[in-house]
């Protein structure tokens, strides 16, 4: 019998230590150590033999038919995927819990099972009287759609034997454990270990494999890094619980680009696609309040309005709060010290709240000049017109600079009936419909949107 032997293992990198310590020496993360027995490492005659029969062939002979993207049946998340799914690939789908995961992956097998695939749904976590309660309500009962509860990986390839599928989903990598190792499931050694098995699995038998991954408390997917550098694909999978909308991007991809964005709708009958999410998020906006204004920000290569929303109140505080949902506080912070150096705007004794509306997070710097106004109007209590939107990056000089696919960003925006657009000088011409109002500093942006600075 293999000696077992403890080691303390890293959760964020998989670097080993023969004793405990508070930061690993590697990473320098802190307290990210556990320990785990390990046993020396056990050879697979059969994984082993099929490696050994690649042999190395000129690259221009090597077939690429079958590595052909097959749709998924989910339309968005064929649009993240470019074309859906590659036979052979493995996808790793990370998100917070609660956030529709599972209720993803279900769609996705009932849509494959509908279009002639076989599918073997490994359910880790939940029972299978459990997952079929959701798939009633999901409406996902399909005959080819199979599903089996099992943790234990040896045990998961020979279901994989027995079904034979064209598509395997896995939820979730951290509840799947292999019993040659000593250690728990989750554990660092185990998910590694765990994920290169099935990996290995999925190329030999050219099957789609989706893994389901936990995240940490600050948005990172669990387990070794070596995870995400294993698998073909890393999609991450957002939203705010309180709200209906959810986000699906790629971190990474393979056999596409990641700069495509999937928009779902959470209801009662599973995720729906949501073909126009402008029209979704500027639905319930209320024109003609002051500290509101509008910005067409990119998610990759789809153009999106989002409504921005500022609130100043007097503060009552020594330090006065500066609070920022969906958007950069430190970009906040920034913004509000251009506008009182720049502009003349004060803000020094007030709270100062700012909202990107609809749940949505935006991180491009597109978005300054939509933020900066927004506050600008709600200090004068002046609204903005219900026609203007405002797009630029603002300098610590109070300068506006252009940012990237201006034309696609005031297309959309003519699409839903803006007429005007507050820009930069050296921003390209505007299309038909929008009128530009060019501006070179904050200030003349301000003036330009109507406000008057006291």
């Amino acid at each position: 019998m293999a000696k077992v032997r403890t080691v303390f293992r890293c959760g964020e990198c998989g670097a080993g230590s023969p004793k405990w310590v508070g930061r690993c020496p590697v990473c320098e993360a802190w307290n990210s150590l556990a320990e785990e027995a390990e046993r020396p490492p056990v050879d697979r005659p059969g994984v082993v033999a099929a490696g050994a029969m690649e042999r190395p062939v000129p690259i221009a002979e090597v077939d690429v038919a079958q590595w052909s993207h097959r749709p998924t049946g989910v339309s968005e998340l064929d649009r993240v995927l470019g074309g859906g799914l590659v036979p052979g690939s493995v996808t790793l789908l990370g998100g917070e819990p609660g956030i529709g995961k599972s209720t993803l992956l279900l769609q996705m097998a009932s849509a494959g099972a509908a279009a002639g695939a076989t599918v073997l749904y490994v359910s880790a976590e939940e029972s299978r009287p459990q997952v079929r309660l959701r798939a009633e309500r999901l409406a996902a009962l399909r005959p080819r759609l199979w599903l089996v509860s099992e943790t234990a990986v040896p045990r998961l390839v020979a279901h994989v034997d027995e079904v034979a599928p064209d598509l395997l989903l896995v939820d979730s990598i951290q509840s799947v454990y292999d019993p040659v190792l000593g250690s728990a499931p989750g554990s660092v050694g185990q998910v590694r270990e765990s994920a290169h098995r099935l990996v290995q699995e999925a190329k030999s038998r050219a099957m789609s494999t989706v893994l389901v991954g936990h995240v940490t408390k600050d948005g990172a997917l669990a387990g070794p890094r070596v995870l995400e550098h294993v698998v073909d694909t890393v999609l991450a999978f957002e939203g705010d619980r309180h709200h209906a909308l959810r986000l699906l991007r790629a971190v990474k991809h393979r056999f596409g680009s990641t700069h495509d964005l999937g928009l779902f709708e959470m209801g009662d009958a599973g995720l729906a696609a949501v073909p126009d999410a402008s029209g979704l998020f500027l639905a319930d906006r209320r024109p003609g309040v002051p500290g509101s204004t509008v910005v067409p920000t990119m998610e990759g290569h789809r153009p999106l309005l989002v409504e921005i929303q500022a609130l100043v109140t007097q503060s009552r505080l020594p330090t006065p709060r500066r609070s920022a949902q969906g958007l950069d506080g430190g970009r906040l912070s920034l913004l509000l010290a251009v506008l009182e150096t720049r502009a003349g705007l004060s803000t020094g004794g007030a709270d100062v709240y700012a909202l990107a509306v609809g749940g949505v997070r935006i991180a491009e710097v597109g978005a300054d000049l939509a933020v900066a106004l927004a506050v600008a109007s709600a200090v004068t209590g002046t609204a903005l017109p219900p026609d203007l939107v405002a797009c630029g990056e603002v300098g610590l000089g109070g300068e506006l600079r252009q940012v990237a696919q201006t034309e696609r960003r005031l297309a959309e925006a003519a699409r839903l009936g803006f007429t005007r657009a507050i820009l930069p000088f050296s921003a390209p011409l505007a299309p038909p419909g929008v009128e530009a109002v060019r501006a070179a500093t904050l200030g003349d942006a301000i003036t330009s949107a109507g406000l008057s600075v006291r």
